[in-house]
């Protein structure tokens, strides 16, 4: 681990010394911002050249821990200082006015955003509208696509290893509000702050996905659960169980159960079992599948995501997922409220 990151650390130097690097900004410092601006800060070809945030008590902290860069509470003083990309880490209900501020003051053409992108369906295809127009490298972090796990079953999925997919379970489970009655209205909701990742998992591995029935509660304003089935291309049908009041869930979980007309893959976070119908039943977990990464902090996906972002910057290739394909989980979202008839939240 230290070993790595000083590795890390010399790259970096070496890099700076006449290389191209990036200049970024960081726009929140809660938990996520503060994981990626520790992560960026020892990236190579990257200068973390400056944070933000409303929250002086978070300033004050930020000045100590970040010593050379610049701190400010105020967007507008980012402006000045010829950024090449900028995260934006808040709640996702700041998302849309934020990325609007950036865009149209020109701070940054290249942005990454947590998930999910906006509020809603409608606040995402304006993001997307107006990314298109700005130009730059976009990308949201869905940092499940960047999980070795994932990736293994996505490519025996790829390979038909279990031959057409006929049907999947699909499950996101935290324990983060077990016995409490009062949620956090900037995280959104469970659907959106704790579902958002498999909806992604589902409609990277699967295609398009329809709505057929939802369940969500037990209020509006207190959503814990959700519970939807879908219908994709040719058959195929899906469901998702989604709580964030779940019971033995130290951390968050996210799975797939997906069944095929040669066997089937169960998949999480930490594990990747594939039973064929004629074969002996194999599996595979996180150290199997090559999960080392240079720098260790949160997840190694998250290393991961923020590794190909700066990469696609300086290569000038596209990043994914993009805001164009992760409006399709907003989109998917839109659709699960509508079917319960709560509407855009």
């Amino acid at each position: 681990m230290v070993k790595g990151h000083y590795q890390t650390i010399n790259q970096k130097t070496e890099s700076m010394k006449g290389g191209k690097y990036l200049k970024v900004a960081v726009i929140g410092l809660g938990k996520m911002g503060l994981l990626h601006a520790s992560i960026l800060n020892v990236l190579p070809n990257v200068q973390l050249s400056a944070i933000c945030d409303r929250d002086t008590k978070i300033i004050r902290f930020a000045k100590k821990v970040f010593r050379e860069i610049r701190v400010t509470d105020n967007l507008e003083e980012l402006s000045d200082l010829n950024l090449d990309a900028i995260y934006i880490t808040t709640p996702i209900p700041s998302h849309f006015p934020i990325i609007q501020a950036v865009y149209s003051r020109n701070i940054a053409c290249n942005l990454f955003v947590e998930k999910t992108l906006a509020s809603s369906y409608e606040e995402t295809a304006k993001i997307c509208e107006k990314a298109q127009t700005s130009g730059g490298i976009n990308m949201v972090g869905y940092m499940c696509r960047f999980a070795v796990t994932f990736r293994k079953a996505k490519e025996l999925l790829d390979k038909e290893t279990i031959g057409k997919v006929i049907s999947f379970k699909a499950y996101a489970y935290s324990s983060d509000f077990v016995g409490i009655r009062k949620k956090t209205a900037s995280r959104g909701g469970t659907l959106r702050d704790l579902g958002a990742h498999i909806i992604y998992l589902a409609l990277s591995f699967f295609g398009e996905l329809e709505v057929d029935l939802a369940k969500l509660g037990p209020s509006v304003q207190d959503e814990d659960f959700a519970y939807f089935k879908v219908k994709g291309h040719d058959g195929l049908e899906g469901e998702f169980d989604i709580s964030w009041s779940k019971e033995g869930y130290r951390t968050p979980e996210w799975g797939l159960l997906v069944r095929g007309s040669n066997g089937a893959i169960r998949v999480n976070n930490d594990i990747v079992n594939l039973e064929s119908n004629d074969g002996t039943p194999l599996t595979w977990h996180r150290h199997d599948l090559n999960d080392n990464v240079a720098f260790l902090l949160g997840a190694p996906e998250y290393f991961r995501e923020d590794e190909h972002f700066v990469k696609s910057i300086l290569e000038g290739h596209k990043a994914e997922p993009s805001f164009l394909t992760a409006s399709r989980v907003d989109y998917l979202i839109d659709r699960v409220r509508r079917k319960t008839g709560q509407g855009k939240r």
